[in-house]
């Protein structure tokens, strides 16, 4: 799989009809000013906390587990640790090692394998995969639709059936790994692209969303964490992501999570499947949106 690919190229277009922070609550303590007899305060400063999260975290990372998912729960002032069922206890021992005693830590497991899910089939095609759809967006009078990063980077042309006989567009961005976001251009006129959505605002944990896919179909669940840093069970690594305990299949990849009419992710990856429930990771949209300057309309 090749990694970022942000150079735009020709080809042809699509359509697909989608029915598709915490917001980090910073609180202060007021703290009196100390009187000529006080004893000098011992209270760490407001940043310690953020600080010594923000430790645990880089003690993650640089233990290079595969399969694994991190995030920063304020809330409870933990590093909150997802771990599939590829990582062994050992693995596991290396990440409470590398943390720290007494570490603000919180090891979890999920079901399954964390993985990009792509997949051959049907939907959106390209090259010898199938992934979906996302948003349509637009740019001026040009109409495009967004899908997963690790997506685009194996296709430059995608087309609406297996047999590659009717061309949606060309791929004109892709990013991933880091991100899992690209950007799909509607050069075939006869396709139609419907939008559906009025604003593509941050997610929050506790958000009750749903998210579609060629595969599964439509699911519902929650937003269980923001910003959350996920290495994939092949080592590939993306950054800022929605958790959810929405479950997702293979070839689902690039589809939408959404609140309503509120745009929020696009589908990435994650563990288990429709059938047993699972974890899955969303690129927010927002960020996409933003990269290439466009909208959802």
């Amino acid at each position: 799989m090749r990694t970022t690919r942000t150079t735009p190229h020709t080809g042809t277009a699509r359509t697909t009809r989608l029915l598709a922070a915490v917001v980090g609550l910073l609180s202060a303590t007021a703290v009196a000013a100390p009187s000529a007899t006080a004893a000098p305060s011992t209270a760490p400063a407001p940043s310690t906390g953020a600080a010594r999260l923000a430790a645990v975290s880089d003690a993650v990372q640089r233990t290079d587990v595969n399969g694994i998912a991190w995030y920063t729960d304020q809330a409870s002032g933990r590093v909150v640790v997802t771990a599939d069922s590829t990582v062994s206890p050992t693995a596991i021992a290396r990440i409470e090692q590398a943390a720290g005693p007494g570490a603000a830590l919180r090891i979890q497991r999920s079901p399954g394998v964390f993985r990009p899910l792509l997949a051959a089939g049907s939907a959106v095609y390209g090259g010898q995969y199938r992934c979906s759809l996302g948003f349509n967006v637009v740019s001026g009078s040009t109409y495009y639709f967004l899908t997963a990063g690790h997506c685009g980077n194996v296709a430059n042309t995608w087309y609406t059936n297996s047999g590659h006989t009717t061309l949606i567009g060309a791929t004109v961005g892709s990013s991933f790994p880091g991100n899992d976001y690209a950007l799909v251009r509607y050069d075939n006129g006869a396709l139609s692209h419907t939008g559906g959505f009025s604003s593509a605002p941050n997610a929050f944990v506790g958000e009750a969303v749903k998210r579609t896919g060629s595969t599964s179909g439509t699911h519902g669940g929650k937003v269980t964490g923001l910003n959350a840093t996920v290495r994939y069970s092949d080592g590939g690594t993306v950054r800022g992501m929605i958790q959810t305990n929405v479950c997702a299949e293979p070839g689902d990849s690039g589809g939408p999570l959404y609140d309503g009419t509120k745009a929020l992710g696009i589908t990435s990856g994650g563990s288990g499947d429709c059938t047993a429930g699972g974890t899955t990771f969303f690129q927010p949209v927002n960020e996409a949106l933003a990269a290439y300057g466009v909208s959802v309309y």
